[in-house]
């Protein structure tokens, strides 16, 4: 009898639609998600660990049970990267807060040159402003084209990011095109 309602139920299941704008949230980030792009479209944190020495080795990303969102196929054989929207190494207090950033949920396809090198170091920074000037919050904007270019495998590609990051002192704002940084 459980098969049999299993049954007529999976077809509910597997037909439900995908939602624009999907709130989230933990213990060290939060945001919204579009399950419809696949991609996040904002997250918020606040950076816990400026110089924590929890190891990331033996970790990846992760998809979410209620949430549709991209998976590892969306990352593969592209110039995009798994870009942390909440960087781990702002987590690497324990394991356990680690291993949270790994969620697709906080996951953005990344062209590689910038998330290496210029989005990187601003990561770098915001750990220095929290080490040397208190709490630092972050929020993080996503922005896709009015039809999105996609990979194959189906997840929204966005097309630039904004980061403000703020301190009890500043404000700072930050524009990036999702594309290879012209200067290192």
């Amino acid at each position: 009898m459980k098969k049999f309602v299993l049954l007529l139920l999976l077809p509910l299941f597997a037909f439900a639609p995908v939602r624009e704008k999907v709130y989230f949230k933990n213990n060290i980030y939060q945001g919204y998600y579009s399950e419809k792009l696949e991609q996040p479209l904002e997250v918020q944190y606040t950076v816990m660990c400026p110089n924590g020495t929890a190891k990331r080795t033996g970790m990846d990303f992760f998809i979410n049970d209620s949430i549709h969102t991209s998976d590892n196929n969306d990352y593969a054989n592209n110039v995009y990267d798994k870009g942390h929207c909440a960087p781990a190494a702002d987590f690497n207090c324990t394991r356990e807060m680690l291993f949270k950033t790994f969620s697709y949920l906080n996951c953005t396809l990344q062209n590689e040159r910038l998330n290496r090198v210029h989005w990187r170091l601003l990561e770098d920074y915001e750990r220095l402003l929290a080490f040397v000037e208190g709490p630092v919050n972050v929020e993080i904007k996503i922005v896709f084209d009015k039809i999105p270019q996609r990979v194959p495998a189906g997840a929204a590609i966005p097309s630039s990011f904004y980061k403000i990051i703020k301190t009890k002192n500043k404000t700072l704002k930050f524009f990036f095109k999702n594309e290879p940084p012209t200067k290192a």
